[in-house]
């Protein structure tokens, strides 16, 4: 598990933002990955995926790298910054925001802003 734990930390630590998912930002293949991947999408988020699935010992490394037990997971700055439901809290509140110019992160003000609108 050792090599598996240094991929994660090599990834995470090479990209301002990873998501470790199930499919890939193009093609998602569950629900909780492509709500994340689709806010990151929208609002223009430079991020690299990992397909979990693509790799047993990273998919169960990841779990224990983050002590989190379910995919998706979000890293920023090789920071964890939580699940799903985390993801989505942080987008309707503007935490993400905050998060993301705190850490020089590019994305688009307006995309974000939508998101609060279509789900104010």
């Amino acid at each position: 598990m050792a090599d598996a734990k240094d991929i994660i930390q090599d990834t995470i630590t090479s990209n301002d933002v990873v998501l470790y998912m199930k499919g890939t930002k193009e093609m998602p293949q569950c629900g909780f990955s492509s709500r994340v991947a689709g806010v990151l999408n929208y609002m223009g988020v430079n991020f690299a995926d990992v397909n979990v699935l693509a790799d047993e010992a990273v998919r169960q490394g990841i779990k224990e790298f983050s002590d989190w037990p379910t995919i998706p997971q979000l890293y920023v700055k090789g920071e964890f910054v939580g699940g799903c439901d985390i993801v989505t809290e942080m987008t309707l509140s503007g935490e993400l925001d905050q998060l993301f110019d705190d850490n020089g992160i590019a994305y688009n003000k307006e995309a974000a802003d939508k998101i609060r609108q279509a789900n104010a």
